[in-house]
């Protein structure tokens, strides 16, 4: 008899823990995430950006104004560093551009080009023929994202990071500093041109303010604590009507 009580009691408590230790806020990425972009080097670019994730599928809208009309403007999702941006002081070299190096260890490399077209995978970081071109990009595109993105995201280290600057005013990428990307291109084509970290949102709103909750709530956290709570409790009981039953058994003895 005592044994039959034992064995359900430790079983129980067993699976109350590994409740107890889930963390389903990291593991769990889906939701919708904004980013209030924010100019760099001197560009003068402003708006936002709304990515919707489901799984393995990405919604990105992207609205962005004062960026140089008639040239390509790379777009990505950074990810796996700091989650943050640089600002115009990181120019560690003095050259007058924080370039894409400087930025990176605040958020990071590319893990999805943000491309009007066909492939999305880092590969594409340079594709200059299929990034939008306009001075004001609205773009809308749903696609599949790799698992570090996902994981990125989960983890609160995606960055949104629009490339291309006009600096000297000339209506062209052009300057004597070269891309530390690409030699063979001006710096102007690839420094960053405005950044945000990409942050939790209310499902299915424009991007405003802080995080909010909605499709990206802590809400399951919350719920999952309390089972593990609730189970852990129901463990306790149980294994303290076992430890009763015995000493009841003993004394009747």
């Amino acid at each position: 008899m005592r044994k039959a009580l034992a064995v359900p009691t430790i079983a129980l408590a067993a699976a109350a823990f590994p409740l107890l230790t889930m963390t389903p806020a990291l593991a769990q990425h889906d939701g919708s995430y904004q980013a209030d972009l924010v100019a760099l080097n001197q560009s003068g670019v402003s708006g936002t950006g709304m990515v919707t994730l489901q799984g393995d599928s990405a919604t990105v809208m992207i609205e962005a104004t004062g960026l140089l009309a008639g040239a390509p403007h790379a777009q990505h999702f950074h990810i796996a560093a700091q989650g943050e941006c640089p600002t115009d002081a990181d120019d560690e070299n003095g050259d007058g551009f924080v370039s894409v190096t400087e930025g990176a260890p605040y958020y990071g490399a590319i893990g999805t080009s943000l491309t009007t077209t066909g492939d999305t995978s880092p590969d594409s970081g340079l594709a200059i023929d299929r990034f939008p071109t306009d001075g004001s990009i609205s773009y809308s595109r749903t696609f599949d994202i790799t698992e570090d993105v996902q994981a990125s995201f989960a983890a609160g280290t995606a960055v949104l990071v629009l490339h291309g600057v006009d600096k000297n005013g000339s209506g062209t990428y052009d300057g004597d500093v070269m891309s530390d990307l690409d030699p063979s291109l001006p710096m102007e084509a690839t420094a960053p041109a405005a950044c945000a970290p990409l942050t939790m949102a209310q499902m299915g709103t424009a991007p405003n303010g802080g995080a909010e909750t909605g499709g990206g709530s802590t809400a399951g956290t919350e719920q999952q604590v309390a089972i593990g709570a609730g189970a852990l409790a129901l463990a306790g009981a149980a294994a303290a009507g076992a430890v009763a039953y015995r000493r009841r058994q003993a004394e009747q003895a």
